[in-house]
């Protein structure tokens, strides 16, 4: 088996994506890319969480070209490809259809920021892609939906609001890595919950202010970031 410890990742983060609920069946994928071997690292298609191995985790290079592996990847990975043509300092996507995040996809309407929580994560508002027309839809529906997430994040740094929704769709998240693209997943639907239920007690759009959202999140991510241990421990 080639890419041992690519693969591994993949199907560890992907073990975590199931265990943490935010996918039933086989819904969802995890992948990640090697910047340096050019090659990324994707959930076979269809295939259960429960029965997955290393070895049915499917390389392809960055053309969707089956480098290595026996069966047929994710049937999202041209918009897992897209983004990571897009995104150069990004190294994992996440793609589920979490209750709250699909919801919200579904409604057509990103997620405002309201509070500190989603502050911590997420630098600004988590944008909605707009409706893909009847001719993207026909013609490479999989890759256009990376790229209207693309143009959805429009100036935004990718790991400063590391999430989109896909209008009628769902979310696509992406981290660092695959265990951090993960845990921006777990957070996405945690503060889409959050929302969900702040607007339903206030609708008219309530959202923290300017100052308190980058107080927030730069003391987290900033460079001067005063969160956490300096060593990195807990």
């Amino acid at each position: 088996m080639r890419y041992p410890e690519l693969r591994t990742s993949v199907l560890d983060a992907n073990f975590e994506l199931y265990d943490s609920g935010l996918v039933i069946s086989t819904f969802g994928n995890v992948s990640a890319i090697d910047r340096e071997q050019g090659v990324v690292a994707i959930k076979p298609s269809g295939v259960s969480y429960k029965a997955m191995t290393a070895a049915d985790i499917v390389v392809t290079d960055l053309d969707g070209n089956i480098v290595d592996g026996t069966m047929r990847p994710s049937s999202d990975l041209d918009t897992h490809l897209e983004l990571y043509k897009s995104f150069k300092s990004i190294g994992a996507v996440v793609h589920t259809h979490s209750f709250f995040a699909t919801a919200w996809a579904q409604s057509g309407k990103g997620i405002p920021a309201m509070g500190t929580t989603h502050a911590d994560y997420f630098n600004g508002t988590i944008p909605v892609t707009r409706k893909l027309r009847d001719d993207e839809i026909k013609d490479d529906y999989v890759r256009n939906t990376g790229k209207v997430i693309v143009e959805a994040l429009g100036n935004n740094t990718p790991l400063s609001i590391p999430a989109a929704l896909v209008n009628d769709h769902g979310p696509f998240c992406w981290g660092k890595d695959a265990a951090d693209a993960v845990h921006n997943a777990e957070m996405l639907e945690a503060v889409a919950k959050i929302a969900f239920h702040s607007r339903q007690l206030n609708q008219n759009d309530p959202e923290i202010s300017a100052a308190l959202l980058d107080r927030h999140y730069q003391r987290k991510h900033g460079h001067a970031a005063t969160y956490g241990q300096p060593d990195g421990s807990k």
